[in-house]
Parts: C-alpha cells; structure tokens; sequence
C-alpha cells in the first residue's frame, strides 16, 4: 500500500485516437488527460517559452491534486551549459510560477556530453536555490555522473533528486525526498511500446518506492503514442491493486 503520493503521467497531454478511449470525450485534451491522470510533464517549455497567461489557464483546467512538472528550458541546460543564465533562469520561474499550487518538480535535462562539473554545477545550484525552494529533478546522461557517490552527494546537498531513467539502468539518487522515473522506451527509445509483462513490473517498482517517498513515474515514449496506454495500465494497476476507485474508468 502506497504511503506517499504517486503520480503516473506522460510527457505531453496528447491523447492518441487508439486511446482515447481512457478518457471522456468532452473537453479540451488537457481537461480530458486530467480526468483521467494525475500528472503531466510539459517537455514543450525545453523549447519555447510560455507566457504567463498559458500556465494559468493550464493550472485552472485541471482538479485538484493534479500537478505539472516542467522542463527547464534548453537554453539554460544546452546552450548556456548553466553558465551565466540568471536572466534566462529568473524569466522562466516567472513564467511557471503561475501554475500555483498545481506546479511539481523542474526537470533539469542536461546533454549527453554534459560531464559531472563540480564548480558549474554548484554555482547552478546555487543560484536556482536562492529563487526557488520547490522540487527539482535532474536528469544527467553522461558517463562521469555515475562513477562515485560525489555527484549525488552535491546534489542531495541541494534538495535535488536525481532521475531514474529507462534505458539507463541507474536507480534513483541524490536527494532522497523524491523518486522521479522517466521511462523513455526501450529498446528503441521514444518508440518502444512497453510489453504487457514489462508493465506489472513497472507497477510494483513505482507501488514499492512510494513507501519511501512522493514518486513520478512518466512516459516519454510519446513518438507512436505509446506512452498514453502505458501511462493509463500503470496507474489504472496501481488503483486496482490498492482497492480505491478511479476517477474514470477506461
């Protein structure tokens, strides 16, 4: 039985003709997606900005409880390399800020050739610290952040929790207040669809961590629409297996 929270959620709201079946038919896809799902990861801001009048809208179109991560935007995390972006940083906490009570963790992305920079990285830190005190997540992919306990330490240091990725095969570290899965696809990722016997698996990996401590489990396997079922099996199975009602039934 869960302890903490979990929300199961995709990266983005679409919701696939094949699947639409998980949820009403009235409303926008974002009303929809939130009848039915928890959480959302908005991956459109790693892009573009956002005005401010968009994540209130957002905010104000889903129930209660629903929360919103959001991807800190590539010209912080790729371009910049978190180097000399206040400016960049201070305008996206001042856009996002506006989801209120519904806004989850930021997720910081960083480049695959992005190694463990102990300076850069704590000088970042810092700096998001001094304007932001709610939950991160940091997504590193280079080799170097996975060799010792040090990268995880500076980022527990900090509140930070870092993300368990699928493929991958790290579990999840760093701050230990939060457990966020990105489940990319695998073999071939952002395609693969997750096998039925992969999927039980899943759920108890997500039912276990939550004894431990709020959990995010998100699909990013959103090229062919695969992660909107999966999403939808996962959080249907954990329902079912702790014997409370879904707010809809697919």
């Amino acid at each position: 039985m869960s302890v903490f929270p979990v929300f199961v959620g995709c990266a983005g709201w679409s919701i696939p003709k094949q699947h639409a079946g998980w949820f009403p038919p009235d409303g926008s896809h974002l009303e929809r997606y939130a009848r039915f799902l928890p959480a959302v990861e908005i991956n459109s801001s790693f892009y573009r900005p956002h005005k401010p009048a968009t994540y209130a809208r957002w905010a104000a179109s889903v129930p209660d409880g629903f929360r919103f991560a959001v991807k800190v935007p590539k010209l912080i995390t790729h371009e910049s390399r978190l180097a000399g972006c206040a400016d960049p940083l201070d305008r996206f906490l001042g856009e996002v800020r506006f989801l209120n009570d519904r806004l989850g963790p930021l997720l910081v992305q960083l480049p695959p050739s992005f190694p463990f920079d102990p300076n850069r990285i704590k000088a970042f830190l810092g700096l998001l610290r001094d304007r932001f005190d709610g939950e991160v997540v940091w997504e590193p992919r280079h080799p170097s952040w996975f060799i010792d306990a040090g990268p995880d330490r500076m980022l527990a240091k900090f509140r930070v929790a870092r993300v368990a990725a699928d493929p991958g095969g790290e579990p999840p570290g760093g701050w230990n207040g939060l457990i966020y899965h990105r489940l990319h696809g695998s073999p071939e990722i952002y395609h693969s669809d997750y096998a039925p016997d992969r999927l039980p698996g899943i759920a108890r990996m997500v039912e276990a961590d939550a004894a431990k401590a709020p959990v995010w489990c998100i699909f990013d396997n959103t090229a062919l629409g695969a992660a909107t079922h999966n999403a939808c099996v996962i959080w249907e199975r954990l329902y079912l297996e702790s014997g409370k009602e879904l707010r809809l039934k697919g």
